[in-house]
């Protein structure tokens, strides 16, 4: 075996390259994996025993997930970012010089280069596995496919499905990916090698495949000039859309799939490589890499200081309080870890209500083609319910899901824990109420901590662990493992009111509230967080979070910390007047058929704003975006998180902050904290005290340090 783990054997006229890059958990190729994956290319085209190659992986459930994505954050100039893509090039070419038939034998991830390199060859053959996922995820990480697949997927399945998949960086399943006509074939895993043994001696005798054509429409606009300007106009305005031009990546990718349909594939090689390097050494690429870093850090860890206790197996999940937070959990706890869910709630009308949002949760996953029906079928027989406590017994973990209030919470834990057995984790799903309080008088405080999840809960993407001083590791291992297995990016945080992702969001939501009052209307202040990179602005993130809540939060924030997180009272009015955000289709927009539509005027008239005051629309992006990030230094430096790369996590999957900024501490750092610093106290002077610099802030500053280690 080499050391970048690629070897051959021949048998029957076929060569088999198999992959293993030594110590990794996935296929992620090294630079001299590549090099060495090119000799021994080269040396089998040459030999006249080789009459076809398959390329096939040894890394359980992977196959080629890509090119080593450290590779990136090495990088410091175009030039040495231009030489390695062209090298890259140069292998991937090799495979579609090939005398001799080359197969694609995929089990398992095949992302970006693995993907570019099977679609290089002459037939792939993937296995119907759920971890079979194949598609080009460059653009998420600030770059594009720039080894061929921009000019590959394309000529291959035509331009619009192409553009799917290139611009949005999503993989498919290898059922997917066999509909569209990515892959040749379809097979069960225990028969892939005989599968791929087969179609080689196929090939090998003169045998092509007969590709499915896309449909005749799609291949007419491909075909004709006139439709392909109308397919990349619409494709490059959704793409302005959605990213609002702070992500450079998918319409550089749009420009080299572009460029190479007209002008030929090595003049689309040519810009592929040119464009890669421009964007892999920008600070929007960068940002997006250390993202894409820390969470595959935080996948590794336990969530307690090592060594760490293992973990308990969760089968039986408890959910108390069928409400749609409640249900929400229950539903990704049945679809995405396969437990079996019992609701309790007050009546047997609750419980049902909770059950129907549940296994909306699977049929939405069916719908989409995700879930098969024997799948959602079997999920959905997870979910039960119940008035009393019948069935809480067995339960390896009980998530309580009631209303934000002290007193009910504590209740409900005393009821939970004389019905469980001593080995059960106890968790509240509360947003701002710290868990000690909950605790009290409990006989067994130490399995008790909080799991906070975000609404929508199955498609956000984090969750808060919150831990008392009390709380055992073996908890807290077991909490954090769930997570995971929810597919959720897991953040453990203390047990202070609010937590880290809505400590922050307080000073931003009341901020809102006076500008609304000082006569800024909502669509401009939407605007300017949006244009900052926000993907939702903060009047519409208020009606998507619940008026009512954000009321409750927010008052428990205001107890917990004085006058410098007073609310308004604009949510008040706006509840009195029955508006309780999208929930309930009133709030400070209209809505209809679930989906956010104009500002509501009756409700901007309950705000009473004022008329004749004037803000600079800098302004208005300054006061939200500077309260947002003085109140994380606060809270970072009274130890809310245990460190920086989790503060800018929980933000950026927490509450929606720039991805491409890296995250609130992330930015302070680019940004300056000197110019923060200076930045907090003009807005003070003009604003109020609110803004007076955090005193960690300033003292850094003072310092010359970083939340972040220099690169």
């Amino acid at each position: 075996m080499t050391t970048a783990a690629v070897t051959s054997r021949l048998e029957h006229g076929t060569a088999w390259v198999e992959l293993n890059v030594p110590g990794e958990a996935v296929n992620a190729l090294p630079p001299d994996a590549w090099t060495e994956l090119d000799r021994l290319l080269g040396r089998l085209n040459r030999d006249d025993d080789v009459r076809a190659v398959v390329l096939i992986s040894r890394k359980p459930g992977s196959y080629i997930a890509g090119v080593d994505i450290k590779i990136f954050g090495a990088l410091r100039t175009r030039d040495e970012a231009h030489t390695l893509v062209r090298a890259g090039q140069d292998v991937v070419e090799r495979v579609a010089r090939m005398q001799i038939p080359v197969i694609s034998a995929i089990h398992g991830a095949c992302l970006g280069g693995g993907l570019e390199l099977a679609l290089a060859g002459t037939y792939r053959i993937a296995t119907d596995d759920d971890r079979t996922r194949i598609g080009l995820p460059e653009v998420q990480v600030g770059i594009l496919p720039a080894l061929g697949g921009c000019q590959r997927l394309p000529r291959l399945i035509g331009v619009q499905r192409a553009l799917d998949l290139i611009l949005t960086g999503k993989s498919v399943s290898a059922t997917r990916a066999y509909r569209m006509g990515i892959v040749d074939e379809l097979v069960h895993p225990a028969i892939l090698e005989q599968a791929a043994g087969a179609a080689a001696s196929r090939l090998s005798t003169g045998w092509r495949p007969r590709r499915r054509r896309f449909n005749v429409a799609a291949w007419a606009m491909d075909r004709n000039p006139v439709g392909r300007r109308v397919v990349f106009g619409a494709a490059r305005k959704q793409v302005e859309k959605k990213t609002g031009g702070h992500y450079p990546a998918p319409l550089a990718a749009l420009q080299a799939v572009e460029h190479g349909l007209q002008h030929g594939i090595e003049a689309g090689l040519d810009i592929e490589a040119t464009l890669f390097a421009e964007l892999a050494v920008s600070g929007v690429s960068r940002n997006l890499v250390r993202i894409f870093f820390a969470t595959t850090a935080l996948k590794k860890e336990s969530g307690v200081a090592e060594p760490a206790p293992t973990p308990k197996p969760v089968t039986k999940v408890g959910i108390v309080g069928a409400g749609f937070m409640g249900a929400a959990i229950g539903g990704v706890a049945s679809l995405r870890a396969g437990s079996d869910v019992r609701f309790r709630d007050r009546d047997l009308a609750s419980v049902g209500r909770g059950l129907s949002i549940a296994e909306g949760v699977l049929r939405d996953q069916h719908d989409r083609g995700r879930l098969s029906k024997h799948d959602f079928s079997r999920r959905r027989s997870l979910l039960s319910g119940t008035d009393d406590w019948s069935g809480f017994r067995r339960a390896d973990l009980v998530i309580e899901a009631v209303f934000e209030d002290p007193d009910l919470k504590r209740s409900v834990f005393a009821d939970i824990e004389a019905q469980v057995e001593n080995g059960c984790v106890l968790a509240s799903n509360t947003s701002t109420i710290p868990i000690a309080q909950i605790v009290e008088g409990l006989a067994h405080p130490e399995r008790v901590l909080g799991m906070h999840f975000f609404s929508p809960v199955e498609k956000m993407p984090l969750l808060e662990i919150i831990v008392t001083e009390q709380t055992a590791p073996w908890a807290t291992t077991t909490a954090v493992a769930f997570g995971k297995q929810l597919g959720k990016t897991v953040i453990v945080v203390a047990d202070q009111p609010g937590f880290w992702v809505n400590r922050m969001l307080a000073p931003y939501l009341t901020e809102t509230g006076r500008l609304l009052l000082e006569g800024v209307s909502a669509e401009t202040i939407d605007r300017e967080m949006t244009r900052f990179g926000f993907p939702i602005g903060p009047v519409a993130l208020m009606d998507e979070i619940g008026l009512d809540v954000v009321h409750k939060a927010s008052a428990v924030l205001h107890r917990a910390f004085g006058a410098r997180l007073a609310p308004t009272d604009i949510l008040p009015r706006m509840l009195e007047d029955g508006r309780l955000g999208k929930k309930r289709a009133r709030g400070f927009y209209r809505y209809e058929d679930g989906k956010r539509r104009e500002v509501d005027q009756a409700a901007l008239e309950l705000v009473n704003a004022a008329t004749d005051m004037e803000i600079r629309r800098e302004d208005v992006q300054a006061r939200l975006v500077f309260s947002l990030l003085n109140e994380a230094v606060v809270a970072f430096d009274a130890g809310v998180v245990r460190n920086a790369r989790d503060g800018d996590i929980g933000a950026v999957f927490g509450i929606g902050f720039p991805a491409f900024r890296g995250g609130p501490l992330r930015y302070l750092d680019e940004y300056g904290l000197t110019n923060a610093t200076a930045t907090l106290e003009e807005l003070a002077r003009t604003y109020g005290e609110r803004f007076e610099p955090a005193p960690r802030l300033a003292a850094m500053a003072t310092n010359n340090e970083l939340f972040h280690p220099p690169a």
